[in-house]
């Protein structure tokens, strides 16, 4: 987190009140005490960021005189925010993923990817043409989340089911970006391989500090509202008479869905970043009686196909975003094995998807009526 990004963000954000706009002198004074507040949050922000990075550095370092392994190495600074985007993506994304799966939208993260693509391509564009200077990460976000609310709103208001509003959102955004694209502006096509297939090597302090925010807001956000999300998942009919908001907590989830994704999507690209959405959750499901079981495996499944593509990505010199979803769908395969197994031993079927018992949780907690 360098300081002229701290700059360029804190600019961008508070552009109408840094002097380009006029304002009346009674104004003025208001409208600096915001500014320098808004600034005050940011230098705070990327100061624990920093300190953060400069923790996981330290434990790399110690876990590479260890192991001896060579990804480890304190030279490749790259290779240790490569690893702590993986372990934060292995986490979130099967803890939404989980709840995505037994909602049937698993398709919803390609959807979001493609128009997170489209948030990458006008970050890419707005740098080329008026040198906004702000990381295409955000822009992603950004874009990604409103096109997630548009999902949710075509659905709401023509009637039309969940996979139509996806398609329309996925054409547009991925529309959008080719448009973008196209125009090559200041060589806008030469950087954008890294967003469609994913880089070690593009990891940077500034892009893993974005995903340690979304990954604290993601983890957050389900822990306070995981028994009204679980009851919206399982029976939206009965959620919306116990009076928990129904649309408001399927906005939310596709928006924390959007965060995912771009989270997901530096070390991932936009073509794979749905995987790890549903991969690991479908192989938890073959051997999960339950829906915290479920989500419990989910997430050590998706680590161990993180760890184990990325390290075979580095010594084999392949793209990370394949191997990570080729280790995956192979423990799939072994997750199916292991549950017709115990099928076999216990008398036990396997679950179908989105047939796994729910916990007992009271769902009306901390809810309020529509």
């Amino acid at each position: 987190m360098s300081d002229p990004l701290t700059a360029a963000l804190v600019a961008w954000l508070l552009g109408a009140v840094d002097g380009s706009l006029p304002l009346a002198a009674g104004t003025q004074p208001a409208a600096l005490t915001l500014q320098g507040g808004f600034a005050a949050v940011g230098e705070a922000i990327f100061a624990a960021l920093r300190w953060v990075l400069a923790q996981w550095y330290w434990l790399m370092d110690w876990a590479y005189y260890l192991t001896g392994l060579e990804m480890l190495n304190p030279r490749y600074r790259y290779m240790h925010r490569a690893i702590l985007v993986g372990l934060c993506v292995g986490v979130m994304a099967p803890l939404i993923g989980t709840f995505l799966v037994h909602r049937q939208l698993a398709l919803i993260g390609d959807a979001l990817a493609h128009t997170a693509f489209a948030g990458v391509a006008v970050g890419l564009f707005l740098n080329a043409v008026i040198d906004l200077g702000v990381s295409p990460y955000l822009t992603a976000v950004v874009v990604a989340m409103i096109a997630a609310l548009f999902i949710e709103l075509i659905s709401e208001t023509t009637d039309a089911y969940n996979d139509v509003s996806m398609a329309i959102v996925l054409s547009t955004g991925f529309a959008l970006g080719t448009t973008l694209i196209s125009l090559n502006a200041g060589g806008l096509a030469v950087g954008v391989n890294q967003f469609l297939f994913g880089s070690l090597s593009t990891v940077s302090p500034q892009s893993a500090g974005i995903l340690l925010v979304l990954f604290v807001v993601i983890v957050g956000t389900v822990a306070v509202t995981r028994n009204q999300l679980l009851y919206v998942t399982f029976d939206e009919t009965a959620a919306a008479v116990s009076g928990i908001s129904v649309n408001w907590y399927n906005r939310v989830m596709v928006m924390l869905t959007a965060m995912v994704v771009v989270g997901a999507m530096q070390i991932m690209g936009v073509i794979l970043v749905a995987a790890m959405l549903v991969v690991p959750v479908a192989g938890a499901t073959q051997v999960s009686r339950s829906f915290t079981e479920s989500l419990v495996v989910s997430v050590v499944l998706a680590e161990l196909a993180v760890l184990l593509g990325i390290a075979v990505a580095y010594y084999g010199g392949v793209t990370a975003g394949g191997v990570i979803v080729l280790v995956a769908v192979g423990i799939y395969v072994c997750a199916v094995g292991v549950g017709k197994l115990q099928s076999a031993r216990g008398g036990r079927e396997v679950p179908e998807m989105g047939s796994i018992e729910t916990d007992d949780a009271d769902p009306s907690a901390g809810t309020g009526g529509d």
